[in-house]
């Protein structure tokens, strides 16, 4: 164990050499000779030689040497990018294997909320992340989760108080509180959310928002609260009122929801420093095929977006709003997290760097890390499925309200009743079953839009409580995928009533163990079946299930207590 006299004095040693490496008095660890960077302070390009020593950014000059140097001529230089807002399980793989991915595509930061295993775990879930990211590779940040459940309405495994999670302040990684998703609990002054923003508060961090529509006096009242950033924003309108009363908007782009191409008008002179960039919810296969934030700042490029305004928003917005006062540029004392690219305008990566380490040239990473999680954390998350197998006459039901799939958006609508399945006119049977506790609760309502002709769809991934979410033709096909689910301690299965096709996840039914392209295989074939059965094929017919039992999200959603009206904040039934 290292005394506080020999850190400080490993410290000192440090500082000193950086200072005679900017001095050109040493030769730096690695130099990129004749950078054309990014200089976010001045909104310019600038040229010169980067030295780097001990993981940080000794200074920008002329004719620095390095032990190891690139040369960067007739390339640019850009910071390493950041996610703002990011759910790490939305990956379905451990976090050291996200990270494995992510650093081929220029992330080198991502801001974390860790709420799907809290929610399954309760504060172990936290402790599980926070010793599942540690020293991944990418630099993994939290905010705390604020809503645990999502609402009162839902059913998970153990509800997180603001003492609950207050221990987690004193961790360097944790930021603050996440997405303040009960924003009627705020706007209403309730006292157990009002607790937890002052508690926030109190240990100087800052509060997230999740506000999906709010605005007038009630997005007033929000604000007032203490929530200054938001990542709901579907609308460019919507975007700009919660901007001009003080929030900071998160333009998202993932895999469920996609708000880019009405936020991308945000990104102009006026406007672009109070925006981040965020995927919210990123699945495996769109990380490893399509790209992260990488993929959002090439699209913004290709739409005719300012280059430096998309540049900085992709990583020092997010810096400056999250106090990470030494990323998101390169200047030195800042960390050595750059990105190196051939093509600025197609955005294409020739290599990484992270705190001063070659991670990722053309494409190829470093071998996945693999962290130290506690032995009896491992087995809590192995050990989370607690629920009784089902049987078609459990989804047995009379009228109930139908929900309104909108391809591309978590949003729903109301579609009115049915009082039966009727796949040939694409109404459909859904069910969330309680899996934390053994109580055999059963919510049941109907689908629009989603196509299923012929068998079901069932998965442990369902916002944010993670029940068991089932779709199906038949009350026999639906009792068949939930099954599937529950015999491999959690999952995605898909079925004909035959073939079963899908992908065990044994991390707390959210995570699987293994690689991503394995993952992805399977979620692979598990996807071509439901395609096969009918789905539609621009619905994810995983991810938009999975947001369909999230009740803090309109019009229309389904719980274990039965389908809720999200606007009227009731039961339809």
């Amino acid at each position: 164990m290292e005394t506080l006299e020999q850190r400080l004095a490993r410290k000192l040693n440090k500082k000193q050499t950086l200072i005679r490496v900017a001095r050109g008095l040493e030769k730096a660890d690695l130099v990129i000779k004749n950078a054309k960077y990014l200089n976010v302070f001045s909104s310019s390009w600038e040229t010169g030689d980067i030295a780097v020593s001990g993981g940080l950014i000794a200074g920008i000059g002329d004719d620095y040497n390095g032990q190891t140097e690139i040369d960067a001529a007739g390339k640019h230089v850009i910071p390493g990018l950041i996610d703002a807002h990011i759910h790490l399980e939305s990956a379905v793989v451990e976090p050291a294997e996200f990270a494995r991915i992510a650093l081929r595509h220029g992330t080198t930061t991502v801001v974390t909320d860790p709420h799907e295993i809290a929610n399954v775990m309760g504060a172990d879930g936290i402790r599980y992340m926070l010793e599942a990211t540690e020293d991944i590779g990418v630099d993994v940040m939290f905010m705390l989760p604020s809503c645990v459940p999502a609402t009162p309405l839902d059913e998970n495994a153990a509800p997180l108080s603001y003492k609950d999670i207050d221990e987690f302040y004193s961790h360097p990684r944790v930021l603050g509180l996440a997405e303040m998703m009960n924003y009627v609990g705020v706007v209403n002054g309730d006292e157990s959310v009002i607790d937890k923003i002052l508690a926030a508060q109190s240990h100087h961090k800052k509060i997230d928002g999740h506000a999906p529509a709010l605005s007038g006096r009630e997005l007033n009242a929000y604000i007032a609260a203490g929530v200054y950033s938001d990542h709901e924003c579907d609308t460019y309108e919507n975007a700009l009122e919660k901007l001009k009363k003080g929030q900071f908007i998160m333009i998202r782009e993932g895999t469920a929801a996609k708000n880019l191409k009405a936020l991308m008008p945000l990104i102009r002179p006026e406007l672009y420093s109070r925006c981040m960039f965020a995927t919210d919810d990123r699945h495996p296969e769109d990380l490893l095929r399509k790209g992260h934030i990488d993929k959002i700042a090439a699209d913004c490029l290709k739409a005719g977006c300012d280059p430096i305004m998309t540049l900085k928003t992709a990583t020092h917005n997010a810096a400056r709003y999250f106090l990470m006062n030494n990323k998101g540029a390169i200047a030195g004392g800042y960390v050595a997290d750059l990105v190196i690219l051939d093509s600025l305008e197609d955005f294409v990566i020739n290599s990484v760097i992270k705190r001063g380490e070659i991670v990722c040239e053309k494409g190829r990473g470093i071998e996945k890390r693999k962290p130290k999680i506690s032995a009896e954390l491992i087995r809590s998350a192995r050990s989370s499925m607690r629920c009784a197998k089902v049987s078609p006459s459990d989804f047995k039901c009379g009228k109930k309200s139908v929900i309104g799939l909108i391809p591309g958006e978590i949003v729903t609508r109301d579609c009115g009743c049915a009082d039966k399945t009727d796949a040939e006119n694409d109404i459909l049977k859904c069910a969330v079953i309680e899996r934390h506790h053994y109580t055999g609760h059963i919510g049941i309502g109907y689908i629009k839009g989603y196509g299923l002709k012929k068998g079901a769809v069932a998965t442990s991934v369902s916002h944010d409580s993670h029940n068991i979410i089932a779709i199906g033709a038949s009350d026999e096909d639906i009792a068949k995928a939930v099954n599937a689910v529950i015999d491999a301690g959690g999952g995605i299965f898909v079925t004909d009533g035959k073939l079963t096709e899908g992908l065990p996840l044994e991390i707390a039914g959210l995570l699987s163990e293994k690689d991503a392209e394995t993952v992805i295989e399977s979620l692979d074939r598990a996807k071509s079946l439901a395609y096969n059965l009918g789905v539609y094929k621009n619905v994810d017919p995983f991810m938009s299930l999975s947001f369909l039992s999230l009740p803090v999200i309109p019009e229309l959603k389904l719980t274990t207590r039965g389908v809720f009206d999200v606007k009227k904040w009731q039961f339809k039934e």
